[in-house]
């Protein structure tokens, strides 16, 4: 009796759900607003050029500025992955 009643209950979830969002990043644009919203969702928009255009539009938001990982110049925007160390002579 458990097993068509859990089945019932599946069923009506996964029809009671819809259809899903997924989020989407842009590689078209180097810079991407990460804002959070009241109840714990947070949103991406990835259309800037620059950082102080990016940080004009976040201020009074809770939101912040990011490097876009899918612009195909993001290694170039953060710099080197890693530092070389200095040579001893």
């Amino acid at each position: 009796m458990r097993i068509p009643a859990l089945a019932i209950w599946a069923t009506i979830a996964v029809v009671a759900a819809g259809p899903a969002q997924a989020q989407t990043y842009g590689g078209t644009a180097p810079i991407c607003l990460q804002r959070w919203y009241w109840g714990g969702g947070e949103t991406f928009y990835c259309g800037y050029s620059s950082m102080a255009q990016c940080h004009a539009t976040a201020s009074g938001l809770s939101a912040t500025c990011v490097t876009n990982p899918y612009f195909a110049n993001a290694q170039a925007l953060r710099g080197p992955a890693y530092r070389q160390p200095r040579r001893a002579y």
